[in-house]
């Protein structure tokens, strides 16, 4: 199992980074190896920065590259959607999606995916973080060893990928500051309390009011493979499936499930001693994500 670790050069993303990243890979696949064109003078960030955005574009599944021969950057289906109906990210719901494709993303972005859909504990230290993420690497590949360090600053990536700076660190950053990571405003991760040298975070349920039907049917569709009956017990617990990766608890779940139904795409039964939804058609992902945009 192919697992990465701190591939972020310890940078988040920053605010305006993907929509300038997709534009220039729509000008030029070869944005980030260029000979002619140097990638920091196109791109305007320093040296690692470009680094961290040319994995962060790929991680959030907006481009890949391929495995071997020149590295060009070219749109995933995902992606040519994103930037054909919302190229400066300014949609909920892309932020949504962008991160369900984060979370779900094992290869490329291991912590992430650990932290969304097997980490178990709500309330959390950055130390329960280590202990707990050092286990599940061991039972993926008891070979594979990764530095206490790319832990932590995977840890603190994910942590300012999903906290606003201000809350972090108030006083100290106004809320103006656009350092902030777009990802911040889905609410996902909060600071319970802070102690003298430890900080304890949770997880948050965001509101049901927030999800647009089509990004849950887009991430219900993409994991149920072609299958028409699902268990509302899978929906809420299986890894990538909307339950994890949208920290839902199931009073939430249910809310937005009916919210779904309003499309005629879904249907919640729980007679007969059941307890599934039906999905009136397999679609694939991109079909739901572009069915989003149409109906925004």
């Amino acid at each position: 199992m192919d697992m990465k670790f701190r591939a972020h050069e310890t940078f988040f993303i920053r605010k305006g980074w993907i929509s300038k990243g997709m534009r220039y890979v729509d000008r030029n696949p070869e944005v980030f190896i260029s000979k002619t064109e140097n990638p920091m003078d196109a791109l305007g960030i320093g040296a690692n920065m470009v680094k961290s955005l040319r994995y962060w574009l790929q991680a959030i599944g907006v481009t890949e590259e391929p495995v071997s021969g020149r590295r060009i950057q070219n749109f995933t289906p995902f992606g040519k959607l994103v930037f054909q109906y919302d190229p400066y990210i300014e949609e909920l719901g892309t932020l949504y999606l962008l991160h369900y494709k984060l979370a779900s993303n094992m290869e490329l972005a291991t912590a992430w995916y650990y932290f969304f859909n097997e980490f178990a504990l709500s309330d959390f230290t950055k130390d329960d973080f280590a202990a707990q993420i050092g286990n599940f690497i061991k039972m993926q590949d008891k070979d594979t060893t990764v530095a206490p360090r790319s832990i932590e600053d995977d840890f603190s990536c994910i942590i300012n990928t999903y906290v606003p700076r201000y809350k972090s660190l108030p006083g100290k950053i106004s809320a103006e500051n656009n350092i902030d990571c777009p990802l911040g405003e889905l609410g996902l991760i909060d600071i319970l309390k802070k102690e003298r040298n430890n900080v304890i975070y949770k997880k948050s349920i965001p509101l049901a009011s927030t999800f647009h039907p089509w990004i849950i049917l887009a991430v219900i569709q993409a994991n149920a493979k072609g299958r028409r009956e699902i268990g509302l017990n899978e929906l809420l617990t299986s890894p990538g499936n909307i339950g994890k990766i949208f920290n839902l608890d199931s009073i939430t779940m249910l809310d937005v499930l009916h919210a779904a139904e309003s499309t005629g795409e879904l249907k919640i039964v729980r007679t007969a001693g059941l307890d599934v939804i039906n999905l009136a058609n397999t679609y694939i992902f991109e079909n739901c994500v572009e069915n989003y945009y149409q109906n925004l």
